[in-house]
């Protein structure tokens, strides 16, 4: 599944490497932080970490592939984070680990739905537990 085909960020902003599964309820995403990131020489480039923004990010572009798939697209609007409800970060993403995202739908009320995103690092141990919300607005091609 081609992630471009379903949302409209690129690099250096696309912080999704693969969709690995969609069902009706949940999607789930992958993406390995490769060292040349540009972020990576400025937040703590004696000892770099992922900034948990772009963990953030990479929750609220799988969302918007959820929406996107299940949809059949997102009838030329674009998906953006309403409301994050809540987010805790558990471990710390460095250069070279892998994430990879659960991300449910628990509710759909007209052009809003809220979402529960659990991230795991490659040795299965919890990234971060983020609950948002993203509404569909205007022309996706702006």
């Amino acid at each position: 599944m081609n992630i471009k085909e379903l949302i409209p960020q690129r690099e250096p902003f696309l912080f999704i490497d693969h969709i690995l599964e969609v069902d009706a309820q949940t999607i789930k995403s992958e993406m390995t932080f490769t060292p040349e990131l540009d972020f990576f020489q400025g937040h703590f480039p004696s000892n770099p970490i992922v900034p948990g923004v772009i963990l953030n990010e990479h929750c609220f572009q799988t969302a918007a592939a959820f929406i996107a798939k299940n949809e059949g697209g997102i009838n030329n609007q674009l998906a953006v984070v309403s409301r994050v409800q809540s987010a805790k970060f558990k471990n710390l993403v460095k250069p070279e680990d892998k994430i990879i995202s659960t991300t449910t739908l628990v509710e759909r009320i007209a052009n809003a739905a809220f979402f529960k995103s659990v991230v795991l690092n490659q040795d299965k141990q919890k990234v971060l537990i983020i609950e948002f919300s993203v509404a569909l607005v205007g022309d996706g091609h702006a």
